[in-house]
């Protein structure tokens, strides 16, 4: 049986961590499989947005603790749990986090790798690393830092304590908090939403987004204008200028 399930309709594709007796918590197969899928997602030119999700009561409970120890847990993050995350935040697609229950561990750094986080009102990050004796990781600490700030970042780690979905919306760790039982429907609609836009400016904003923070502000113009200057020349950009002038809503083909 799969650990990993994978599901297209139109333009948006759903990847499910499908470990639901282990709280979707990650082994050997589950690190194997969820590349793949996500290698299949980008692979796809008729997927522009991604979701992704957990079955039953959690998103992800982080590793499997009892999962027997086959390399140095160094070794294991740097060549099976960095190029998931480095997929994600690199990728083409915009991916959505749907998170149910608890984002723990690397569940969380794979929460917060996502471009937009969806969250029910019972979910919670929780960063369990301090009850023992570890630090987070999977990138956890860079995307705390850029969320909460040194301080925030600092006492949430220590303490190890579980950051509410409400907690979350305030500081924008999380994008929108619903219902659990509303969740699955709305980050649907929100990822059907996003699927009309222009996938290439989407992209573009995605890149600049993800390398501005390591730029200055003159570099981050250049990267501007180099993504503005490609994406003046396309298609979308020519027929949603024409669309405009013609007052109706613009077509996007991602050409």
């Amino acid at each position: 049986m799969s650990v990993v399930g994978y599901e297209v309709a139109g333009a948006v594709a759903t990847i499910t961590l499908n470990r639901p007796e282990a709280m979707n918590s990650f082994n050997r197969a589950m690190r194997a499989e969820l590349l793949e899928t996500i290698g299949k997602a980008e692979a796809d030119k008729n997927v522009r947005i991604v979701i992704l999700r957990g079955e039953g009561r959690g998103f992800c409970a982080g590793a499997d603790l009892t999962e027997e120890r086959y390399q140095p847990v160094d070794v294991q993050l740097e060549t099976e749990y960095k190029p998931i995350l480095l997929a994600i935040t690199e990728g083409k697609k915009i991916y959505i986090a749907s998170v149910a229950g608890a984002a723990a561990g690397i569940g969380s750094a794979l929460a917060m790798s996502c471009d937009m986080i969806f969250m029910s009102d019972d979910a919670y990050i929780y960063l369990a690393f301090a009850a023992i004796g570890l630090v987070p990781d999977g990138g956890a600490n860079w995307h705390l830092l850029n969320a909460l700030g040194y301080t925030g970042a600092f006492e949430a780690i220590v303490e190890g304590r579980k950051i509410t979905a409400d907690e979350c919306l305030k500081l924008r760790v999380a994008n929108a908090v619903v219902p659990r039982d509303e969740l699955q429907d709305y980050t649907r609609q929100r990822a059907e939403k996003l699927a009309r836009g222009a996938p290439l400016a989407q992209a573009a904003v995605k890149r600049i987004l993800r390398k501005a923070g390591s730029l200055s502000l003159s570099e981050t113009m250049t990267m501007e204008a180099g993504e503005q200057g490609a994406l003046i020349d396309s298609e979308d950009f020519k027929s949603a200028v024409k669309a405009f002038f013609e007052k109706r809503k613009p077509e996007f083909s991602g050409k």
